[in-house]
């Protein structure tokens, strides 16, 4: 199955800052493509962890920042505060669809902990290349779960019955299956993806 337009949205790197996102992300898919091939549920399990880092670190800081300025945020902690949510439901529902091995267990402790702090260091020194990473980050997890939806249309993933935490979550049918929760989480990554992209933008 071909990505729609919308999920299929790239905007290209422009200068080094945007090269740089751009280059971090594509090294990190190298990464994960050597790691999990195409076991794609477990591969989101590990994306999900490292995914609902950004919004959780960004939230804080802004509103720190808005601390400090005695200013509005103009919204932006609850854009990220509920990204960070939205994230951690990705990663609870793809739990239950794939038991993470020992290995991944401890990979995601590892990975997060590096993640976050190198992250953390980012988004005090820039925020524009650390929104704009995020976004390359959601383009790349749109792009495989685009490849994750094709799996399941093939018959080469399962397409196992809905997660009740995902029918709850994303009020899907009861009789919904892991086709319907790939199509959501999806949808979710694209917004991400724009969002992030425009904070970017609001930061030159």
């Amino acid at each position: 199955m071909s990505e729609s337009p919308a999920a299929a949205r790239h905007v290209a790197p422009v200068g080094l800052r945007d090269r740089l996102a751009f280059g971090v992300v594509r090294l990190l898919g190298f990464v994960a493509d050597r790691l999990f091939a195409r076991r794609y549920g477990h591969r989101a399990v590990v994306l999900e962890t490292v995914a609902a880092v950004p919004g959780m670190v960004g939230g804080t800081l802004q509103h720190l920042r808005a601390l400090r300025r005695m200013k509005s945020d103009r919204g932006r902690i609850r854009i990220l505060l509920d990204e960070a949510e939205n994230e951690r439901m990705h990663l609870m529902t793809f739990i239950e669809v794939t038991q993470p091995t020992a290995f991944e267990r401890g990979l995601v402790v590892l990975v997060q902990g590096v993640f976050y702090n190198l992250f953390f260091l980012l988004y005090l020194t820039s925020p524009y290349t650390a929104h704009r990473l995020v976004a390359y980050l959601e383009e790349a997890a749109v792009h495989s779960y685009t490849e994750y939806l094709a799996s399941v249309d093939s018959g080469a993933c399962r397409n196992v019955p809905a997660p009740a935490i995902a029918i709850n979550y994303w009020k899907l049918a009861p009789d919904a299956r892991l086709r319907e929760v790939i199509v959501a989480v999806r949808a979710d990554e694209a917004h991400h993806r724009d969002v992030n992209h425009r904070l970017a933008d609001r930061q030159i």
